[in-house]
């Protein structure tokens, strides 16, 4: 494996992909999905505040827009597009050695589409719902999901403030059982871009609470609980849920005790969590 060839071919590659994302808009575009979804997000939140006092320019609203762009784009930009590209043909290289030519236990592009589709989705929801329940677990990793929890007021934007690392914990485990499933990059593509929009909903200043199909979908009302200063005694956390409440549901940590529009969010000494980018991503080395 020619090791500086994958990084510099990820480095080149990656930046003619986000020049291109920017320069020509597409239905296939993750760059001005990401613009629009916001958008629509943010008009919904002037149109139907949940907390009417709260200012449409919320606190931390500039800080969490960049956050979207540098966790979405720009980390992948710095290195990590290159390094992820090293990680898996190294990985393919281990495979080879021990004699494993193809990793794909359950092929299933010949099922019908939208089995395939629902199916990568609950795949992935299950597992997020699992990581993130480690982050929280988890000592040293909560310190990096702590950047995710120092929001204090709630917005759409909120949903991509989060620790680069967490991005690699997310894909390290995600990586191999969606390997073994031979799912297609349409299913990718398309499984995000539902992702982030329930997740930015999520995150948002609007009452939403499904009716019956709250037992199913995650909610504002339902996620706010998560963020909340005060958990319930003996808990690490509640409502883990990222698109879907069901797993919250069925494993005993769904938690809505009454609406939660006012509820204090953050975690104990939130006030001297730092308020910046930079300090927030050197801090949990710090610690």
């Amino acid at each position: 494996m020619d090791i500086w060839k994958t990084i510099t071919d990820g480095y080149t590659g990656y930046w003619n992909y986000l020049v291109g994302e920017m320069a020509y808009p597409s239905w296939h575009n993750y760059f001005w999905w990401l613009v629009g979804i916001s958008l629509a997000a943010w008009l919904l939140e002037l149109a139907f505040p949940w907390r009417t006092g709260q200012q449409a320019i919320r606190k931390d609203f500039w800080m969490d827009g960049f956050y979207m762009f540098f966790n979405f784009f720009l980390f992948s930009l710095i290195g990590y597009n290159a390094l992820s590209n090293v990680a898996v043909e190294a990985f393919n290289a281990f495979l080879g050695w021990m004699g494993i030519k193809n990793l794909v236990a359950l092929n299933v592009q010949s099922w019908p589409g939208w089995v395939q589709l629902v199916l990568m989705f609950l795949v992935v929801d299950f597992i997020s719902w699992n990581v993130h329940r480690l982050l929280h677990k988890v000592p040293w990793l909560w310190e990096f999901h702590k950047v995710h929890h120092s929001v204090q007021e709630m917005g759409f934007a909120a949903h991509l403030r989060y620790h680069w690392m967490e991005t690699i914990v997310y894909k390290s485990f995600q990586y191999i059982p969606l390997a073994m499933i031979g799912f297609g990059l349409q299913d990718f593509f398309i499984v995000h871009i539902i992702t982030l929009a329930i997740g930015h909903l999520n995150h948002s200043n609007i009452r939403i609470t499904w009716g019956p199909l709250k037992y199913l979908l995650n909610s504002p009302t339902m996620h706010i609980w998560h963020h909340a200063r005060e958990l319930p005694a003996g808990s690490y956390g509640v409502n883990f849920g990222i698109s879907l409440s069901i797993w919250d549901y069925l494993f005993g940590s769904a938690y809505i005790p009454r609406d939660g529009r006012d509820v204090p969010l953050g975690f104990d000494s939130v006030e001297r969590f730092p308020k910046t980018f930079w300090r927030q991503v050197i801090y949990p080395f710090r610690k």
